[in-house]
């Protein structure tokens, strides 16, 4: 295996953030993530919406109707050009939210908003994927921008890799965390969605400290266990990267 095949294939960030949270040994937290296609010349128009409408979905993790939300601009990476998450404590309750935040929104603006017209003439395509989180961890501080790395796996040998990473990979990244050089980390499998069956995550507080934190971990792992990296590699190689701005999070 190349050096150039480890890095790309075990590790880098999301979401993510999609962005990690630190949680409860037996809690179960699921993301429902919407990736938007959009017009590049009337994105400000898409996050003048989403800015608008912060406060109500702000205030629906305040009274526990979800767990978490955000909005992500497209830095660097492939055709997604926003994406809008929100998080719940299972698949039926990630679902169901779905309904509450347009009524929240509605019950505010109108059935006939027309910002949410100009919203779908901004952002008209999007993929939705739904996410279980099943590693990660988060510091006192959220980051400002985060790595993600969209994994292709082997669907038959996919659990080996969760494991290789529970083993090899999150003792460092959580060190990282607590060390201040992370923000946060996360690892997510595939629910329901497109191809894609893992999202790796970072985040850290700015571009130059996020590319040195995972320059430092990749470099880490070789040093640990390279035998490990190869055989993620061969079970979860191909991958998209994205660069993410977490404009927003709740």
């Amino acid at each position: 295996m190349t050096r150039a095949i480890s890095i790309g294939a075990f590790l880098a960030f999301n979401l993510l953030t999609v962005a990690a949270h630190a949680q409860d040994e037996d809690a179960q937290r699921f993301t429902y993530a919407t990736y938007f296609h959009c017009n590049v010349g009337l994105e400000d128009q898409a996050d003048a919406f989403m800015k608008r409408n912060s406060p109500i979905l702000d205030g629906l993790v305040e009274d526990g109707s979800i767990l978490a939300w955000g909005w992500l601009k497209h830095h660097t990476g492939g055709d997604w050009r926003r994406i809008r998450y929100h998080q719940a404590a299972s698949p039926e309750a990630a679902m169901a939210a779905l309904g509450t935040m347009s009524e929240a929104i509605a019950k505010v603006h109108g059935e006939d908003d027309p910002a949410a017209a100009e919203f779908s003439a901004a952002c008209p395509r999007h993929d939705d994927y739904l996410w279980q989180v099943e590693q990660g961890s988060s510091g006192e501080t959220r980051g400002q921008v985060g790595f993600s790395v969209y994994h292709f796996c082997d669907i038959n040998r996919e659990d080996r890799a969760d494991e290789i990473v529970a083993e090899h990979v999150s003792p460092i990244l959580n060190k990282m965390v607590e060390d201040g050089k992370l923000s946060s980390w996360g690892w997510q499998s595939h629910v329901i969605g497109g191809r894609v069956r893992r999202l790796q995550t970072m985040t850290a507080p700015d571009i130059g400290t996020l590319l040195s934190a995972r320059q430092a971990a990749i470099d880490t792992i070789y040093e640990e266990d390279n035998a490990a990296g190869t055989e993620f590699s061969e079970i979860c190689g191909p991958h998209v990267d994205y660069v993410w701005e977490l404009t927003h999070e709740k």
